[in-house]
């Protein structure tokens, strides 16, 4: 389809969006401009605006430079989010309001917040698009150099040109980006593995093609089959093995915003509200206004932080304490958004929306708490700050003495040992040091029930000395259980339960689901229950079998007319030990009790004994009531016990370990838990919780069996043992190849490394370190 102006669709979207850019972006610095500001410039038929003088004439000199400066497959400025910043998430100290790449390690910038928009993929599909299209070549030219001389009729000389041919499009269009970040280390000043990979892909490059194009420059010495050896199928595997670990880092990054998308989309889109003339209308969320008065249906979440004005209703708040027990809410007791409304009716009064909300908070923190500790840098782009300077240093001194003293071919031998010595120097075996163990490492986690999601809580969790432990869900199966029926002198346990389960099962209490579950479990006859009645705070009442049942607490007893005498010893030591306990009555006598749980898991003591004798200090951090709380630290041997606990105080609770200098692991599986899971400096999350905590945190157990933090521990420990195997490898390879390569043997031997022995030692490199990589499949965890 064309337009107007002749140009296709695309231009058409382009033309669109800069005018929409430009009136609100100062396209040098990003800042926003008004529309009507003086400060203006008109380029290509369109006007500019700016901030500041500075800025426009920035512009003036240079338009192209700040309208096309982000390389391909970045985000472009039309897909900035208004308002929005970005961050990187290894240096995140680099903060703008507009997309681009990190001028310190060449990562492309995400937003500090997500929304629950569709997330702009366009990095990865760019990089898988370009791994996938490299591959096939890559493979063709590693056949063609190992296997082309012997397996092929042709000429030498026509070897090296279908290689060169086959390798140009892997170069020149796949490693793109690659290049693009190696060319911004250099003009930062900010050398990291960009900067290695570059700096070795670039001499292997320059190297063959002068090699294929003018062979005769070059000694019979450096002829292997008739003809001087290339080095193509190197510079195709690097740009490969890059772009794959590219597509691998952009899809774990992908995972960190998931969390907050998940966190975005618990709260309700719309909310009912209550008109001055009493009428009501449905209403999108971000129009609620502070003093609206707002209905909430039974089943329906709340809408914004609030106080009940009217009605009274039990309110699941299992989002923000963790505990599956609801909460009675009457008038003047306050309620938050996001939580869920189980059985009556209520009117509330708005009093926090947008931002201001507890869910918006949370969400913050969490945000704030996955930035304030950046990923671990990979230790070798550590070493690249030294050692590419370094690198350049002996290549350029090599040549240079070489031209200098080594006579008439001198500068032949300086131009040589210099590409020996950055081909040598390669990245391989140093990039592939750490990888290559995470890699194994993570695939025999798994076969363990442990997920990592990164590299650093690999490294990080062998150095854990406290250990945060939420209790529902993590420490107990966060699942209220009947764990005991207690009838009275001459009553049956049989006959309590079912008639108890016969009332209940028309009940939205979290507690009847336990007690209908143990009736079936039995296979008593459960009979139809007349005349309901719910009671807010007290209980449930109705009809069954033609007989009148009350169940709930003592307040209810006495409306319903049961005389109720002493507590018995047992129903003291079940309070006692935190189980919840509720009184049946039939025909204004009482049957007796039933205790409702949540029990301890089972693997949980063991787990527990385990992680003391290793001389982790334990801390149970709980939103339950401090009776409950204790008990169940009690029982299993905790003394710091932290209860009636919100998720800023768990987070707060996580800073003040870290603040006291321990490395801090936290456990929990709830949305409560997040804030916390994201700023520890190893979250666990168990994978029977839910995917808010998952994503939050760093490592995941999928059976939720707290004995896999011992064995994530051990193998965390193996793997840092077996990288620093790796990277020492790599490191005394290169402390003992690169001078050779610089030809510090010639005046004793008359031995000159050639580049194809040189790349031939940088692929040996990198087989040890994978062969010690592979190792650890064999560690006992």
């Amino acid at each position: 389809m064309k337009t107007s102006d002749g140009q296709g669709p695309h231009a058409t979207k382009k033309s669109m969006a800069l005018p929409m850019l430009a009136e609100h972006l100062d396209p040098v610095c990003g800042m926003k401009v008004s529309a009507n500001s003086p400060l203006d410039w008109e380029h290509g038929g369109q006007k500019y605006y700016f901030c500041n003088p500075s800025c426009r004439e920035k512009f003036r000199a240079n338009p192209e430079k700040y309208l096309n400066r982000l390389p391909v497959g970045m985000l472009d400025e039309d897909d900035a989010v208004p308002g929005a910043f970005y961050t990187c998430p290894m240096d995140p100290e680099i903060r703008q309001d507009h997309p681009g790449t990190c001028p310190k390690c060449g990562m492309a910038l995400e937003p500090e917040m997500p929304s629950l928009d569709a997330e702009n993929d366009s990095e990865l599909r760019d990089m898988s698009r370009r791994f996938w299209v490299s591959v096939p070549l890559t493979i063709a030219t590693v056949g063609f150099a190992m296997f082309g001389h012997s397996v092929l009729p042709i000429a030498p000389w026509l070897q090296s040109w279908i290689e060169m041919l086959l390798t140009a499009p892997v170069v020149v269009w796949a490693g793109q980006p690659i290049f693009a970040r190696f060319a911004q280390s250099l003009r930062n000043g900010h050398p990291n593995m960009w900067t290695l990979i570059g700096l070795g892909t670039t001499a292997a490059l320059a190297y063959s093609v002068v090699a294929t194009v003018a062979p005769s420059l070059f000694p019979s010495s450096f002829q292997m089959h008739g003809r001087v050896g290339v080095y193509f199928e190197a510079a195709a595997v690097i740009i490969s093995l890059t772009l794959l670990g590219q597509m691998l880092e952009l899809k774990g990054r992908a995972q960190t915003s998931t969390a907050l998308r998940s966190l975005l989309g618990l709260s309700p889109k719309t909310a009912r509200r209550i008109e001055p003339d009493g009428s009501e209308h449905d209403i999108p969320l971000s129009h609620v206004h502070v003093g609206d008065l707002l209905r909430v249906r039974p089943g329906e979440k709340i809408p914004v932080d609030g106080q009940v004005t009217q009605g009274s209703s039990s309110v699941d708040e299992s989002m923000l304490t963790g505990e599956p027990l609801p909460v009675l809410k009457q008038v003047g007791d306050p309620i938050v958004g996001a939580t869920l409304n189980t059985s009556g009716g209520l009117v509330m009064r708005a009093e926090k929306v947008g931002s201001e909300t507890l869910l918006a908070q949370i969400i913050q923190m969490v945000a704030l708490a996955q930035r304030s500790r950046a990923p671990m840098q990979r230790m070798a782009d550590f070493v690249a700050g030294y050692f590419v300077w370094g690198v350049v240093a002996i290549a350029g001194a090599s040549f240079v003495l070489w031209g200098i003293f080594g006579g008439e071919q001198g500068w032949l031998f300086g131009l040589i040992s210099a590409v020996s010595v950055l081909i040598i120097a390669c990245p391989c075996a140093l990039g592939l040091a750490t990888p290559m163990s995470i890699m194994v490492a993570m695939g025999k986690a798994a076969t363990q029930g442990i997920l990592f999601r990164d590299a650093a809580a690999i490294e990080n969790f062998r150095r854990v000395d406290t250990l945060i432990i939420d209790k529902t869900g993590t420490l107990t199966r966060g699942q209220p259980t009947l764990e005991q029926i207690i009838p009275t002198a001459n009553e049956s346990a049989d006959e309590l339960l079912r008639l108890a389960a016969s009332l209940e099962q028309a009940s939205e209490h979290p507690l009847a689901d336990p007690i209908v579950a143990a009736a079936r479990e039995k296979k008593l006859t459960i009979s139809t229950t007349q005349s309901f009645e719910s009671l807010a705070g007290k209980g449930v009442r109705g009809v069954v079998d033609g007989r009148t049942i009350a169940i709930g607490n003592l307040s209810l007893m006495r409306d319903s007319g049961v005389p109720v005498a002493t507590t018995p010893d047992p129903i003291t030591t079940q309070l006692e030990n935190g189980s919840s306990v509720v009184m049946v009555a039939a025909d204004e006598r009482l049957l007796g009790w039933l205790v409702v749980s949540d029990p301890i898991k089972e693997s949980t003591p063991e787990a527990v004994a385990s992680l003391m004798s290793a001389g982790i200090h334990l801390v149970m951090a709980s939103g339950d009531s401090v009776a409950t709380a204790r008990a169940i630290a009690r029982r299993l041997g905790i003394d710091d016990v932290h209860s009636e606990i919100l998720p800023a105080a768990k987070l707060a609770l996580v800073g003040r370990f870290q603040g006291e200098g321990r490395v801090v692991a936290m456990a929990g599986d709830g949305i409560n838990d997040a804030p916390a899971l994201a700023q520890a400096d190893v979250g666990i999350a168990m994978g029977t919780g839910t995917d808010v905590a998952m994503h939050s945190a760093h490592v995941t157990l999928v059976k939720g069996d707290l004995r896999g933090i011992m064995r994530a521990r051990s193998l965390s420990l193996a793997t840092t043992r077996n990288m620093r195997q790796n990277l020492a490898l790599a490191l005394v390879y290169n402390a003992l190849c690169i001078p050779l390569a610089a030809g510090v043997l010639y005046p004793l031997t008359g031995w000159l490394l050639s580049p194809m022995i040189a790349a031939a030692a940088m692929s040996l490199s990198s087989v040890s370190v994978i062969a010690n990589a592979l190792r650890l499949r064999g560690e006992r965890i």
